[in-house]
């Protein structure tokens, strides 16, 4: 049974035409109750349809079956028949629909249709709905007190995976940060090798061509210096190639540019987290240093302000490419901080709060949020990246109580040196 209901929960469709089914089948089985059978099964018919399709096209569904009841009391009135439909339980399940899947004020407008429903089966039946008054009132009231519990724990469970993709995405970027500077290390590595190696091979070399006629004797000991240096040298440079020799794939690499920022901040305001974006001039065609720079600078700063902001945190995000540079600047706005804890460091885009012991706040903006832990090396890791593209970083609080990120990342790194 729970496979099917995970089954079903992916197909609104097939769901939703059984719930019709099964109200057809009741309405059915009260037909003997009206004078015009054909005509009631006609009618029958007609108000289970728009239920299929009220989580498809939920707004158009409503009309049609508020029209459809409307239309119910119309003939039924008109040919003198006070048979009841069942199926006008379909009324109030839709009203769920609106409001769990739309909205309250969606829900507000078809309660107004309901009422006005009610008040036409009452003028031409005799009882609204079929029904007496206080019944029908219970029915929609249950269907929207259901529809509260449900509406908020999807917009509970959509926040919560929102959240767990971001965790998700951190942890990734960590992971790739993460084999990032082992090979800048081991390139490190590479060039201290090779810069020694040559380097001693360029003296021995021309001091055993200035020997070479003069002392054979120093000449010969210059080459297998010479010699066993390469030979070491060869072998150290095997050994690092080795390891720099798998490379990510295409589809791995983080997206960069406008697209990738985009995408990066409307991960964040799907998490709650408020951003305003403002890009200026042609940042696609910047080289891919500076691209993955600006993506990780912003990536960064938003992440630690979802972290350490506090509940209904507030950021904004301006990225401007000048004549000469990038000018990156991320503002947050704080936010009120949660009941202090054992752990406190300050990161980047976000000064030191209280957090709980695993480095996430204690109470998100609806609940207990999904914990985010965080490495405390946010604030270095954005200068580590900044020395190396040659520009220039700062951070700090600033006059609202927030945290502020600015950098400048130049778009030639020759010019800067």
């Amino acid at each position: 049974m729970r496979r099917f209901s995970l089954w079903l929960r992916g197909k609104p469709l097939i769901a939703d035409s059984i719930l019709a089914l099964g109200l057809l089948i009741i309405d059915v089985l009260a037909v003997s109750e009206s004078r015009h059978k054909i005509t009631y099964l006609v009618l029958g018919v007609a108000l289970v349809l728009p239920i299929i399709f009220r989580r498809t096209h939920p707004r158009a569904a409503a009309i049609v079956l508020v029209v459809l009841s409307m239309s119910t009391s119309l003939v039924h009135g008109a040919g003198d028949d006070t048979a009841v439909h069942p199926a006008l339980l379909g009324l109030g399940i839709m009203l769920y629909t609106l409001v769990a899947y739309v909205g309250r004020r969606e829900g507000l407008w078809y309660l107004g249709a309901l009422l006005l429903d009610s008040l036409l089966s009452y003028a031409m039946i005799g009882k609204p709905g079929g029904t007496d008054i206080p019944f029908t009132a219970l029915y929609y009231a249950l269907c929207w007190t259901f529809a509260e519990f449900v509406g908020a724990r999807h917009a509970y469970d959509n926040e919560v995976a929102a959240r767990l993709a971001v965790a998700d995405y951190d942890r990734e970027r960590r992971a790739h940060d993460a084999v990032a500077a082992e090979r800048t290390r081991i390139a490190r590595e590479l060039h201290d090798v090779v810069a020694h190696a040559v380097s001693v091979i360029i003296v021995q070399a021309d001091g055993a061509r200035y020997a070479l006629r003069h002392d054979p004797d120093s000449a010969e000991k210059a080459l297998t210096i010479i010699a066993g240096t390469g030979r070491d040298a060869l072998r150290e440079l095997r050994r690092t190639v080795e390891l720099l020799r798998i490379e990510h794939a295409p589809e791995e690499l983080p997206q960069h540019g406008t697209a990738g920022i985009a995408k990066m901040v409307q991960m964040m305001r799907d998490t709650g987290l408020e951003v305003t974006l403002e890009l200026r001039g042609e940042l696609d065609t910047v080289s891919p240093e500076v691209s993955l720079g600006i993506h990780r600078i912003v990536q960064e700063s938003l992440t630690n302000t979802l972290r350490h902001a506090g509940p209904a945190p507030r950021a904004q995000v301006r990225v401007a490419r000048g004549a000469t540079e990038v000018l990156i600047d991320i503002v947050d706005f704080g936010g009120t901080p949660a009941a202090p804890a054992a752990d406190s460091s300050p990161s980047a885009c976000g000064p030191g709060v209280p957090r709980n012991g695993s480095g996430a706040w204690v109470d998100g903006p609806s609940g207990p949020e999904a914990r985010i832990p965080g490495s405390g090396l946010g604030l270095v890791g954005m200068r580590e990246r900044i020395a190396v593209l040659g520009g220039t970083l700062s951070t700090g609080k600033n006059a609202t109580g927030g945290w502020a990120v600015h950098a400048g990342i130049p778009l030639d790194r020759t010019a800067g040196e």
